[in-house]
C-alpha cells in the first residue's frame, strides 16, 4: 500500500515541514499543504506556479457540467454530471531578478523549506536561490485562507537580495532590478488528462467566459460566468508594497488576465514585501454588478484588517479550536502529528463551507469531481457535531435545502419521500453507475443518523424541528415505500448496496436495515413530539404508526450455523475469494478484477457490518461483536481508506488493543505517507475525520446518547496517555486516559452527569473526577487476509 517515494516531512507536534523540495512528491505535498476555509480553497502550490502537478483554485460548489454517456441507456440514468472548477487562480507572484525568472529548475537552489503550521493556519516558505547569473536572492512567503473573514484569502511575499561577495558573479553592493508580477489568471491551463476519457477535455477546458475586467492602481477584479452551469464568480486582489525609494506599481487587466507589477532597485541587505490581498465570491442568481460589489466589499474589509490583524485572527480563531478539539497522544510522536493534520483538514472542509457541501476531499484537489457523498454524515459531522458544530449544523442545513431535488429523483424511481444522491455537489445525482449508486438507499438513513447525533451532542431542539424534522419524515416515508412486509410478518429492504461496494444488490444489508430502523423509529419520535409541524408535512398518526410497525419488523439475518451476522442475508454461503493467489500488485482489487466476481464472493473492501456495530453496539451481543470482528478481519482488504478507522473502533472495543493502534495509525497516516498512492488527486477527508473517531469512540468508548454521554476508556500498551476534548451541549468536556486512570474534566458549562463503564460520574468546576482504566485482558487474535494486515512501524 505504501509507495516507493515519499517526501521527507519531519515529525513535530504541531507544523507539517518539509525541509527540501521534492519535485517527485510534489502533487502528494501540494494537497497536504492545501489551505481552505471551506469556501475557498488554495492548493499547496509554489507561489511562482511552476513546477507544478496540479494547479488548484476552488470555491465551494462552483463547478460546471459535463455530459455522462453511456453504452446503453436506461430509465433513470444521470444525464449529466458536475464537476468542481479551477477557478480564477490568485496565488500566483513571479519574480524575475534581473530578467532571470525564479524558477527552481533553473540556476542553484540552496535553501527551500515550507511548513504548514496548525495553530497558525498559515503556510510558510523560505527559499534561498541563485539565478543562473549568479543573483542570489532569498525568498520568504506567507499565505494563510482566512477563517474569520470567509471571502479573504491573503500572502506575504518577500524578497531579499543576498550579496555574493566579490566572487566574480556579482560585486558586492550592486544592486538588482527586481520584478514582482502578482496575477489573477481564469482558465488556467491544466496537465494533460485522460486520453481515453475525452469529455472532460470538451467540458472543462475554457469553461469561464470573462463578463468583467477592472483595474486600479494596485489590483484588479475578473468576474467571469461557466458556459453551462452559468455560475457567475468574481475575484479581486489589492497590493501593500514596502520597499527602497523609487519603487513603481501599476496595474492592467484583461479578460482572464490580472496583473500587478512592481519594480524596485535592491541592494545587498535590502527587501522588497508585497501583501497580496485576494476576495472570492460566486452566485448562481446574483447579477454581475451584486456579485462584483461583493467581492470589493470583501477586498475592502481584508485591507482595513491589514495583514497583521488577519494573523491575529486566525490564531485567535484556532487557539480556540484547538482547546476543544485537539487530541494528545503520548506515546507515539508520528501519530501525534497526523492526528493534528487530521482534524486542521476536518476543520478546514467545513469551518465556513455555510450551507453547502464538504466534498469527499474538501477544496484540496478536484479528486472524485469535489462531490460529496456519505462519508459527510457518517464521518465528518461525527466530528463536527462535537467540534465545530455550527459547521455540522450548516451541512445538514444544506442537505435540506436540496430536498426538492431528493423528492424529485424518488418520483423518478416510483419511491415515496426523498432519494438523496449518492454523489452530488448542488443536489442531483452524478452517479452513473447506478449498481454503486442509485441502489446505496443507505445515504438516506446516514443522514438521519447524523441529525439524530447532532441533536443529542448540542441539545439544540430548535435545529431539531426547523431542519431535522423535514429531513426525518422525508427519509423515513423513503424507507416505507422501498421495504416491504413478507408473509413472516418481517419488514425487508432488498436489492440495495451497503457501505461495502465489493457486495451490490444485496438482500436485508444489515447495515441499510439497523439504521432505516433507527430512521423509522427517530422520524416516529420527533414526529409525535412536534405534531403542528408534522401535521404541515401530512404527516399523521396512522403514518407514525406505520414507520414504528416496519422499524418493530425489521428484518436482521443471523447466521445461526457459523454464529455471525452475514453482511446481508446469504453473504456468508457465498465462495470466499481466493486471498492466498491474490498478489501485492493486484490490490486494489477494483482495478484488476470485473466487479461481477467481486459481487458474488466474499471479500470486503471496506468494513461493512464492522460500521453497522460501530453505530448500533446495543443491537449485538459481546460475544456476537467478537465473533463478528473476527470473522470479517479475514475478508476485509481494506481497498478504501474508510475502512482502516472503523476497524480501529471495533478492534479496541473487542479488546484488541494494539490492532487498533495499527489501525488508528494506518488512517491517520494515509496522506502524510501517501499510503493509497493517491494523495495527489486530493486528501482522504472522511479518513481524516476517522482518526478522531478511533480514538474518542475507539479507545475513548464514546457514546452520545439522549440521555447523556458514556465513555468506556481503554488503553494499548504501545501508548503511556490519550486526552481528548469535545463540546457537549453548551459545555466542553476534556478526558484524559492513562493506564491507571481516566480522568474526566470540565473545562466550561454547567455541571453534568456522564457514566465511565456504566457507572455514574458528576462533572463541575470544582476540578475534574477520575475513575479507574480497566487493565486490558488477553484476546485470542484475530487474522487478516493473506498480505492485507495493517502496516507494522518501526
Amino acid at each position: 500500500m505504501k509507495p516507493d517515494h515519499l517526501p521527507t516531512f519531519t515529525v513535530e507536534p504541531w507544523v507539517v515541514r518539509e525541509p527540501r523540495l521534492d519535485l517527485d512528491a510534489m502533487g502528494q505535498t501540494e494537497s497536504v499543504f492545501a489551505l481552505s476555509n471551506g469556501h475557498i480553497g488554495l492548493r499547496g502550490n509554489l507561489d511562482e506556479g511552476e513546477p507544478h502537478v496540479l494547479p488548484g483554485t476552488y470555491l465551494n460548489s462552483f463547478y460546471e457540467v459535463r455530459p455522462l454517456p453511456y453504452a446503453e441507456g436506461g430509465y433513470g440514468y444521470p444525464e449529466s454530471g458536475q464537476t468542481i472548477i479551477n477557478t480564477t487562480n490568485g496565488k500566483l507572484i513571479r519574480l524575475l531578478v534581473d530578467d532571470e525568472p525564479f524558477d527552481l529548475r533553473y540556476g542553484t537552489l540552496h535553501r527551500h523549506e515550507r511548513v504548514l503550521d496548525m495553530q497558525a493556519g498559515t503556510l510558510h516558505r523560505e527559499v534561498e536561490w541563485e539565478s543562473p547569473a549568479g543573483r542570489r536572492v532569498r525568498v520568504r512567503s506567507t499565505r494563510m485562507v482566512s477563517l474569520t473573514q470567509r471571502a479573504v484569502a491573503a500572502i506575504s511575499y518577500e524578497v531579499e537580495l543576498v550579496s555574493n561577495g566579490n566572487d566574480g558573479s556579482g560585486a558586492a553592493g550592486d544592486a538588482a532590478l527586481l520584478v514582482l508580477q502578482s496575477e489573477l489568471v481564469a482558465n488556467e491551463q491544466l496537465p494533460g488528462r485522460d486520453a481515453d476519457d475525452p469529455r472532460l477535455d470538451t467540458a472543462l477546458d475554457n469553461v469561464l467566459e470573462p463578463e468583467q475586467s477592472r483595474a486600479g492602481d494596485a489590483g484588479a477584479t475578473l468576474v467571469h460566468r461557466t458556459r453551462k452551469s452559468e455560475l457567475r464568480c468574481g475575484a479581486a486582489m489589492e497590493h501593500e508594497v514596502v520597499g527602497p525609494d523609487g519603487v513603481q506599481v501599476s496595474t492592467d487587466a484583461n479578460e482572464d488576465l490580472a496583473r500587478t507589477t512592481v519594480i524596485a532597485r535592491v541592494r545587498p541587505g535590502q527587501s522588497l514585501r508585497v501583501v497580496k490581498y485576494l476576495a472570492y465570491g460566486w452566485s448562481s442568481r446574483r447579477s454581475l454588478p451584486a456579485v462584483y460589489d461583493q467581492v470589493r466589499a470583501a477586498i475592502a474589509a481584508a485591507r482595513y484588517t491589514g495583514w497583521d490583524g488577519l494573523v491575529a485572527e486566525q490564531r485567535d480563531y484556532l487557539d480556540d479550536f484547538w482547546a476543544t478539539a485537539d487530541v494528545e497522544i503520548d506515546g507515539d510522536a508520528e501519530l501525534q502529528q497526523a492526528v493534528r493534520l487530521a482534524t486542521f483538514h476536518i476543520l478546514q472542509a467545513g469551518a465556513r463551507a455555510e450551507r453547502r457541501c464538504i466534498p469527499a476531499k474538501g477544496l484540496t484537489a478536484d479528486g472524485y469531481d469535489g462531490h460529496t457523498f456519505w462519508d459527510t454524515e457518517t464521518f465528518c459531522l461525527q466530528v463536527l457535531s462535537f467540534v465545530a458544530p455550527e459547521a455540522a449544523a450548516d451541512a445538514l442545513r444544506w442537505r435540506k435545502s436540496i430536498l426538492p431535488l431528493a423528492f424529485e429523483r424518488a418520483e423518478t424511481l416510483g419511491l415515496q419521500g426523498a432519494a438523496f444522491p449518492w454523489r452530488t455537489i448542488r443536489g442531483h445525482e452524478c452517479s452513473g453507475y447506478w449498481p454503486a449508486g442509485t441502489a446505496a438507499f443507505h445515504i438516506n438513513a446516514d443522514i438521519a443518523d447524523a441529525v439524530k447525533r447532532h441533536v443529542h451532542a448540542t441539545g439544540d431542539t430548535k435545529f431539531e424541528l426547523e431542519v431535522g424534522l423535514e429531513l426525518l419524515v422525508a427519509t423515513a416515508r423513503l424507507w416505507r415505500s422501498l421495504g416491504s412486509h413478507d408473509s413472516a410478518g418481517n419488514f425487508r429492504i432488498d436489492g440495495v448496496t451497503g457501505p461495502d461496494e465489493y457486495s451490490s444488490i444485496a438482500d436485508n444489508n444489515v447495515y441499510t436495515n439497523l439504521m432505516a430502523q433507527q430512521n423509522l423509529r427517530y422520524a416516529a419520535e420527533v414526529a409525535a413530539k412536534h405534531p403542528r409541524s408534522a401535521s404541515r408535512l401530512g404527516v399523521d398518526s396512522e403514518e407514525i404508526a406505520s414507520w414504528r410497525d416496519a422499524a418493530g419488523a425489521m428484518f436482521i439475518p443471523f447466521d445461526e450455523r457459523l454464529g455471525v451476522h452475514p453482511q446481508s442475508e446469504g453473504f456468508t454461503d457465498h465462495q470466499r475469494w481466493n486471498f492466498e493467489d491474490t498478489p501485492a500488485e493486484r490490490y486494489p482489487l477494483l482495478l484488476n478484477y470485473p466487479y461481477f466476481d467481486l459481487y458474488r464472493k466474499q471479500v470486503i473492501k471496506q468494513a461493512d457490518l464492522v460500521l453497522a456495530m460501530q453505530i448500533f453496539p446495543e443491537a449485538f451481543t459481546e460475544e456476537q461483536k467478537r465473533r463478528n470482528f473476527a470473522y470479517y478481519e479475514a475478508i476485509t482488504v481494506r481497498d478504501s481508506s474508510l475502512s482502516a478507522c472503523t476497524q480501529s473502533v471495533m478492534a479496541a472495543r473487542t479488546g484488541h488493543l494494539e490492532l487498533a493502534h495499527q489501525y488508528l495509525a494506518e488512517a491517520a497516516l494515509v496522506d502524510l505517507q501517501d499510503l493509497a498512492g493517491n494523495t495527489d488527486h486530493g486528501m482522504h477527508i472522511a479518513s481524516m475525520a476517522g482518526t478522531w473517531t478511533a480514538v474518542v469512540l475507539g479507545f475513548g468508548g464514546m457514546r452520545c446518547e439522549a440521555d447523556g454521554l458514556s465513555f468506556a476508556p481503554v488503553l494499548p500498551a504501545s501508548l503511556s496517555r490519550i486526552s481528548f476534548g469535545l463540546k457537549w451541549q453548551g459545555r466542553r468536556i476534556r478526558v484524559s486516559i492513562t493506564p491507571e486512570e481516566t480522568e474526566y474534566r470540565l473545562t466550561d458549562g454547567a455541571p453534568m452527569r456522564l457514566r465511565h463503564h456504566g457507572e455514574p460520574i458528576a462533572l463541575d468546576d470544582e476540578g475534574p473526577a477520575t475513575a479507574p482504566t480497566p487493565t486490558p485482558e488477553w484476546v485470542e487474535p484475530v487474522e487478516q487476509p493473506h498480505g492485507r494486515a495493517p502496516r507494522v512501524r518501526g
